[in-house]
């Protein structure tokens, strides 16, 4: 089973708010956060740091943004300001904004109302491993029929230690809608402690983690229980998002390449040179020092030796433009040049 903010973040369209970067739980040797997100208060809209509301619906809009994940940290620990968010995308974006949110504390009622008053659409519980097998008759079974009676649809979202049947009692009962397996991953945040502890990288693998794929041998065939392999989400739901926002952000003269980065030509000619050289105006975007145009407009005018210079640059259509890779381009065609997608 795939729940609708999973479809929505396979598809690209799940924006990312972290809203709070501290965490009572200190004991969780697998979290992934880096330096730069834990026990901070600044709040990012994917990689965005955001400095007021604006931001937050800039970058949404940005990607086109079908729904929103709420993540820290713990953002049941900050949640005047989860709320708050919540209110501004509900009433910026409609009801139809699907939001879910990732928590590894129970909370209790009140904070499940508020949250459901607020917008939230979905929360999935992350229970500590140490009580993984016995949580049957605590809160955290509690909190699974309190969030439904909120209005909240109620769902456990894991890391693939190991295979745990306690999970797929609840979901037989009905307490919870979905189970979320996220296979089990080392980060920079956490790849000393997770040695510590013994695990070690698959093989021919950048972060996932040797055995983690088992736990489908024994969770695997549940109807409810969906497994999120490192290389979908490092690759294809990123890849979706780049290109959604690509979609959103390009320039008529703009190309999109199948990793969702943007690819254009740059050059430092006059935008009267251009205009003797007959170059539409669409097809180029004055700067202050230079004039960005079609990369295969520039890519042929100086193989003619109507322009000397230039480059073909590769950005991602994230707010900053990180660049990617620049191609000069000198009295010749440019080899490596990217290649052109949707």
């Amino acid at each position: 089973m795939i729940s609708k903010g999973c479809e929505q973040c396979a598809a690209g369209g799940k924006m990312v708010l972290f809203v709070y970067g501290y965490c009572d739980q200190r004991d969780c040797f697998y979290c992934p956060l880096g330096e730069n997100r834990k026990n901070v208060t600044q709040v990012y809209a994917n990689e965005r740091p955001v400095e007021s509301d604006e931001d937050v619906i800039t970058e949404a809009k940005r990607m086109d943004a079908l729904g929103t994940s709420i993540t820290g940290g713990e953002p049941q620990e900050a949640m005047d300001r989860t709320c708050r968010y919540l209110n501004l995308l509900k009433e910026e974006f409609g009801e139809d904004h699907h939001t879910h949110l990732y928590t590894g504390i129970t909370g209790g009622r009140e904070n499940m109302r508020r949250l459901s008053e607020a917008g939230l659409d979905e929360i999935r519980f992350h229970p500590p491993l140490e009580l993984w097998g016995d949580l049957h008759g605590t809160e955290w079974e509690d909190i699974l029929y309190i969030a439904r009676e909120e209005g909240l649809t109620p769902a456990f979202e894991i890391p693939g230690i190991r295979a745990e049947p306690e999970f797929l009692e609840f979901l037989d009962a009905g307490a919870a809608d979905f189970c979320n397996i996220n296979e089990f991953e080392m980060s920079d945040g956490n790849y000393r402690r997770m040695q510590e502890k013994g695990f070690e990288l698959k093989e021919d693998h950048m972060s996932a983690v040797e055995g983690s794929h088992d736990i489908l041998a024994e969770m695997g065939d549940h109807e409810k229980v969906y497994f999120c392999t490192s290389v979908f989400k490092d690759a294809a739901q990123h890849r979706s998002r780049l290109k959604r926002m690509a979609r959103t952000v390009r320039r008529e003269f703009d190309e999109i390449t199948d990793d969702g980065t943007l690819v254009y030509g740059k050059t430092w000619e006059t935008e009267a040179r251009l205009a003797d050289l007959g170059v539409a105006e669409e097809f180029y975007s004055v700067k202050s020092d230079h004039i960005e145009l079609a990369w295969w407009l520039l890519e042929e005018m100086v193989e003619a030796g109507d322009v000397e210079t230039g480059e073909i640059v590769e950005q991602y259509p994230t707010y900053d433009g990180t660049v990617v890779e620049r191609t000069p381009l000198s009295g010749g065609t440019a080899d490596g040049r990217p290649a052109a997608g949707d």
